[in-house]
Parts: structure tokens; C-alpha cells; sequence
């Protein structure tokens, strides 16, 4: 006969910071690739297997507000930003800060995702990503989104489209 075991309290694990809101703005993102093959082909099983605990991962993160999905609501690969591209995929979600965005992409399990993106994923020719601050509430359109794109491809990045290399600040925060 064993004696009755005290219960033992779960581990406390401290929260994650949540990073301050900037302000009455809010950062947008959008990335966009091209997939190797089709979504539905055996070489993009790996990438569409993680797709949905990746997004959920974002979605639990601190700091994160809204990603952008297609009519089924699990993701935007039913979204192509360009209709003469079905291998053309869209990323874009808005998050509280480039601190918080950071966190997710780098320092979180997406990483472990992020350092495959060669086996799924073709190497982009030019600028295939760009952040922008948007008044909160805001979400952006698929066609708002490669708008960015096109600046920084066309100029570069500035205060209207950035990426990590070169964050700009919020508008009311500069």
C-alpha cells in the first residue's frame, strides 16, 4: 500500500512580456513566396503539415492582432495575390510592434519552420517582404499588401515600407 501523494502544484511559468502597445498604430506585415510545387503535391507535405500549429503559434503570441485568411478561415493559401501565379503565396498579419514580430519570427518555433523555407519555397528574385505602420484597427487588403512590396522594390525601404533591417518608428511616435 503507497501513501497517499500531497498534490503537487504545476510549474509557474511566467508569461511571456506582452510588448506595449505603439501608440494608436499597429504594424503590418506581408511576406510572399513562391512554393516550390503546388500546395496539395507530396514536396509541400511538410510545410502543410505545419501550417496550421504555426499560424495557431502566431496567434497565442505576444502581441500579435490579425492575420489575414481566405474564406475558409485557416489560412490565405486559398488567397493569390497574383492570378496568373497559383504557386505565388501570401502571408500578412498585423502585430502591436516590430518588437512583437521579431519575437514570433526569431526567437519562437517558427524559426524552426523559417530555416526549411529553401525545401518549399523558391529563393525570391527581389523584395518579397515589407512592414508598415497602420492605424489601429486597420486591416490590410491582399492588394494594400503587395503595394508595399512594389514600394520597396521600386525605392527601396522607407517610413511607408521597411523590413527588419530598417524598422521605422510609428507615425504619432517619430
Amino acid at each position: 500500500m503507497t501513501a497517499p501523494q500531497a498534490a503537487v502544484p504545476a510549474p509557474v511559468v511566467p508569461a511571456p512580456a506582452v510588448p506595449a502597445p505603439t501608440s494608436g498604430h499597429q504594424l503590418a506585415q506581408v511576406n510572399v513566396g513562391r512554393t516550390v510545387a503546388p500546395l496539395d503535391s507530396p514536396e509541400l507535405a511538410g510545410f502543410m503539415d505545419q501550417l496550421a500549429e504555426i499560424n495557431a503559434l502566431a496567434e497565442r503570441s505576444p502581441g500579435f492582432v490579425w492575420r489575414l485568411v481566405d474564406d475558409t478561415g485557416a489560412d490565405a493559401t486559398g488567397l493569390h495575390p497574383d492570378p496568373d501565379d497559383g504557386l505565388l503565396q501570401i502571408n500578412c498579419s498585423v502585430w502591436q510592434s516590430v518588437e512583437a514580430l521579431r519575437e514570433y519570427v526569431y526567437r519562437s518555433d517558427h524559426l524552426r519552420v523559417l530555416a526549411r523555407r529553401r525545401e518549399w519555397f523558391q529563393r525570391p528574385d527581389g523584395a518579397h517582404q515589407a512592414m508598415w505602420w497602420v492605424p489601429a484597427g486597420h486591416r490590410p487588403s491582399v492588394a494594400e499588401a503587395m503595394a508595399r512590396i512594389a514600394l520597396i522594390r521600386d525605392h527601396g525601404p522607407g517610413p511607408e515600407a521597411f523590413t527588419f533591417r530598417e524598422p521605422h518608428p510609428a507615425p504619432d511616435a517619430r
